[in-house]
Formats: structure tokens, C-alpha cells, sequence
């Protein structure tokens, strides 16, 4: 009984490791990524509601793309599309702000490998 015990805490604990390890910020739900949104940028709720529907369809769409086999650059066109959208919907300052954001999350991404990892 301990040995199962002592089994289902180190799985536990291996689990909680490599999921803080993986860079979650990119599977952020499209909820969460329109929350930071709307403080950082100042949405209003029209513009809340459109990129909110803009990252629900690109998540179903990525999500597709992902079932189906792609890879990171199978999605690109995918991510491309929704920041086009998501742009059109911006006021010019909220523009800036966004590919400051963006920026930002890009260089967050590179400096913490991408995700994955394991080199010694």
C-alpha cells in the first residue's frame, strides 16, 4: 500500500514539474487571452466579444491542425489570420500596444526555449 502511495505521488509530482516546465502561456484558453487583453489594451466590450470569437475559431481551427498531425508551421497561417483579424479590430494605440504585447510574449517564448527542452 505504501509503494502505491510513494508510486502516485512521484507520478504527481513529475506531472506538476513538466507542466510548469512547458510554457502554458501559449495554451492559454481563448478566454484567458482575451481577459489579458482587455486589461492590458482597454478593450471595449464590442472589441472583447469579436477577438474572443476570433480566438475561438483559431483555437478550433489550430486544434484540427494539431489532431491531424501539423506541426508548428502548419499553424502559422493559422496564428497569421487571427492577428490580422484581431488588428483590424484595434484603434491605433490599442495596435501599438498589442505588437509591444506580442513582442514581449515572442522574446518571454525564445528565452525560455520554446517549450520542450532537455539537453544537458
Amino acid at each position: 500500500m505504501k509503494k502505491l502511495l510513494l508510486m502516485c505521488c512521484f507520478v504527481i509530482g513529475i506531472s506538476a514539474v513538466s507542466r510548469a516546465q512547458g510554457g502554458g502561456g501559449m495554451r492559454m484558453s481563448p478566454e484567458d487571452r482575451v481577459k489579458a487583453m482587455q486589461t492590458q489594451l482597454k478593450l471595449t466590450d464590442d472589441q472583447t466579444s469579436k477577438i474572443l470569437a476570433i480566438y475561438k475559431a483559431s483555437a478550433a481551427k489550430r486544434d484540427s491542425v494539431r489532431n491531424a498531425g501539423g506541426d508548428r508551421e502548419a499553424m502559422r497561417p493559422i496564428m497569421m489570420d487571427a492577428n490580422n483579424k484581431i488588428q483590424a479590430i484595434l484603434t491605433d494605440d490599442q495596435k501599438a500596444a498589442y505588437k509591444k504585447m506580442m513582442e514581449e510574449m515572442r522574446a518571454k517564448m525564445q528565452q525560455n526555449g520554446g517549450g520542450g527542452g532537455g539537453g544537458n
